[in-house]
């Protein structure tokens, strides 16, 4: 009877999710893309990160994101299928190397997220400044010298009260000085700490702001 009842129930939990899996065919690929960014040492910004990202695209509802550090597409993929729930948006998102272009590509296509992502190849410094506005969430994480120049060239083009996430700002703050102390002078803007499992860091941080004005103290 005990057997009987631990087969059912082992047939219940793969049938939900068996269910969950057709209800979100992207979580399995971010699953495989998280274990081969880790396997490969392809640097993203782990799952902790991930999630919190996917809720600020949550909240701030946008009809534009660009990302700015495609790799194999796993934040990507986070942030295009919260576009999907919401029925609304696009990311666009820019990678130098076009192999690793190629490969978040098929990523899309097997997440069915591609319709709703644009992947441009190229540096993104150059990149961004072909891209017209309004612009409501940006997602930089393409080495931390290149924030401060992809952000004045996006700055005018960037909603009222648009998002701006940068990834690294705790392993990469040295390299981000300029971009941190415009931000934090600027506009209203936070540090976000978090705890990753990664090969490469342990704890890093996100610097997140809100194009609203002047912050305050």
């Amino acid at each position: 009877m005990k057997a009987a009842f631990c087969m059912a129930m082992a047939l219940l939990a793969a049938a939900a999710a068996a269910q969950a899996a057709a209800n979100d065919p992207a979580r399995a690929v971010i699953d495989e893309v998280e274990k081969a960014c880790v396997e490969r040492r392809i640097y993203m910004i782990g799952r902790k990160k991930a999630e919190r990202l996917a809720e600020l695209v949550r909240r701030a509802k946008p009809e534009v994101v660009v990302e700015c550090g495609t790799a194999i597409g796993y934040s990507g993929l986070w942030i295009a299928r919260e576009l999907k729930n919401a029925g609304r948006g696009r990311l666009i998102t820019i990678e130098i190397s076009p192999e690793r272009a190629k490969q978040a590509e098929a990523n899309f296509r097997k997440a069915g997220l591609d319709k709703l992502v644009t992947v441009k190849v190229g540096d993104a410094r150059q990149v961004v400044k072909e891209l017209k506005g309004p612009i409501d969430f940006l997602f930089v994480d393409c080495g931390s010298s290149n924030y401060y120049p992809i952000l004045i060239s996006l700055e005018r083009r960037l909603a009222s009260g648009a998002v701006v996430v940068a990834d690294n700002a705790g392993i990469g703050a040295a390299g981000m000085k300029d971009y941190l102390k415009h931000v934090r002078s600027k506009y209203n803007s936070r540090t976000e700490w978090f705890d990753v499992n990664l090969p490469w860091a342990k704890r890093d941080a996100m610097e997140v702001s809100e194009m609203r004005g002047v912050a305050t103290e």
